[in-house]
């Protein structure tokens, strides 16, 4: 074991850690509101919503995640018409394209947490509502909305964590986050254990973050045990 490497290659990964935090935090900042969207058009009555949400969960959900980006990356940019417009500034960029794919990935499973959430909605608490009067919209952002989001957080957590690892696929479209950069260091020292280990202790202490955020975020909601 070469603990010389370990220490030397550590500030290297923690700088790149940077990258993934990145990719992370933005993608499901976005996935929660692409989430949000496609888990009200779910259980909407209107059946174009209902289908369209239904088919965008099933397509992101039944597909892998390397797949997805690399239809994204690579495929989209066969596609001549979408050079010669505004689109490819974005969709030229590996972050972007990997960003688009994590946003529409964790956006399928989000919308999936939430609409199970909205279903499990005591439904006296709707129809207290609706006997005092209250219109709909109000019911939904005051009752509905609040209760699905303290309910789906064991879930959507757990949503966090796969999307933090998911993340280490960005290295396949050359994005030298947490996992590139390990790959590169272990191409020029040929000692993949010692630098695979410093970084999966990198991403476990992310791991642990967000699982300790997500019980602080419970307690203080007061999250039934």
């Amino acid at each position: 074991m070469d603990i010389d490497l370990m220490i030397s290659s550590f500030p290297k990964l923690l700088k790149a850690t940077i990258i993934t935090i990145k990719l992370v935090s933005v993608s499901l900042i976005f996935g929660i509101i692409v989430g949000t969207i496609f888990a009200i058009f779910r259980i909407s009555k209107n059946f174009f919503l209902n289908r369209l949400s239904y088919y965008y969960s099933y397509i992101f959900r039944g597909t892998p995640l390397l797949v997805q980006i690399f239809i994204i990356y690579f495929g989209l940019g066969q596609i001549e018409y979408l050079r010669t417009t505004i689109f490819w500034i974005v969709l030229k960029e590996p972050y972007w394209c990997a960003i688009i794919a994590f946003t529409l990935n964790t956006g399928a499973y989000t919308s999936e947490i939430l609409r199970s959430s909205f279903e499990t909605i005591n439904k006296g608490l709707v129809e207290a509502a609706q006997s005092l009067g209250l219109k709909n919209d109000k019911i939904f952002y005051k009752i509905k909305l609040p209760i699905a989001i303290r309910q789906s957080l064991p879930a959507y957590g757990n949503e966090m964590i796969l999307m933090l690892k998911g993340t280490s696929l960005a290295s396949t479209v050359t994005l030298l986050d947490l996992t590139g950069v390990a790959k590169y260091i272990i191409s020029t020292t040929f000692k993949p254990i010692e630098v695979f280990i410093v970084a999966g202790s990198i991403y476990l202490f992310m791991t642990f973050l967000i699982h300790n955020f997500i019980r602080l975020l419970e307690k203080k909601l007061n999250y039934p045990k």
